[in-house]
């Protein structure tokens, strides 16, 4: 897959995912989302689809500002931030309504314009630290 495939794959993704459209359609039937920080994998469109909706509409009302994004053959990477508000109990944190900003990287296979793969360099124990910080701060 040449890198000009890969780099349209991209941009159709990330397109469809900030403007709430169908962005699981860019992915393979068995796509893989890993978060590097645990090992923990995601395996299935409908799963990884899910779990992305999850993290930016249902733990945290969010949003991914795209930085930089860099593209070969059929492999590309993304630096951008996450935003959002905690809005219900994640990493067995209550909702505070904290508003957080988490700098990450993904890192995706695409293969015959569709992503087979996410790696996803997310700082959670760092995300779930400040969560605690700020319960603490309520009581």
């Amino acid at each position: 897959m040449s890198a000009t495939e890969t780099e349209s794959t991209l941009r159709g993704y990330l397109d469809a995912l900030l403007s709430g459209g169908d962005f699981a359609s860019f992915f393979s039937e068995d796509i893989v989302w890993t978060t590097m920080e645990t090992g923990d994998e995601i395996r299935g469109r409908d799963a990884v689809r899910d779990f992305i909706i999850t993290l930016h509409a249902r733990l945290f009302e969010a949003a991914p500002e795209l930085r930089t994004t860099t593209v070969a053959d059929g492999v590309a990477g993304l630096e951008a931030v996450f935003i959002g508000r905690h809005v219900a109990e994640f990493g067995g944190v209550p909702p505070t309504g904290a508003e957080v900003r988490m700098p990450y990287a993904v890192f995706y296979d695409i293969d015959g314009g569709t992503i087979t793969a996410l790696r996803a360099y997310f700082p959670m124990a760092a995300l779930i630290g400040r969560l605690q910080e700020a319960n603490a701060a309520k009581v």
